[in-house]
């Protein structure tokens, strides 16, 4: 898949957001490795705690659809400073996804490009489990 066409969908995913609450609108798309997309919107509501980010929707609807690969995020939102996932997304995406390449959006079509392990650099994950 092209990446244009994986920012493209992020943004149509953005549209969908229901950020009534802060109006931070933000969509996400996930490309399996076979260049499936699964799309995420912000769905916000009035208790804040029970909100789920963008990058999230994207990866529960892949993971229900039987989906483990993956090559790629994008993440779409409307501000100047590029906005990367947040750490619950991050921890999430590296345990799901491993190193995937993250591609930080806005609306101007500004676009930056990030392997997960630089937005995180000490992930927690199954290594530190102990199995004894």
């Amino acid at each position: 898949m092209i990446i244009a066409d994986v920012i493209r969908e992020a943004r149509r995913a953005r549209l969908n957001a229901r950020a009534s609450y802060s109006g931070f609108k933000v969509g996400a798309a996930l490309e399996t490795l076979q260049g499936k997309i699964f799309t995420g919107c912000n769905v916000e509501n009035s208790t804040y705690g029970l909100t789920v980010c963008a990058e999230r929707v994207a990866l529960w609807k892949a993971i229900s659809e039987g989906e483990s690969e993956f090559q790629r995020i994008v993440v779409v939102a409307d501000t100047d400073v590029l906005t990367p996932p947040c750490g619950a997304c991050r921890q999430l995406l590296w345990e799901f996804c491993g190193d995937v390449e993250v591609i930080l959006s806005n609306l101007r079509g500004d676009e930056i490009k990030h392997q997960l392990k630089a937005l995180f650099p000490f992930p927690f994950d199954q290594s530190f489990i102990n199995k004894e």
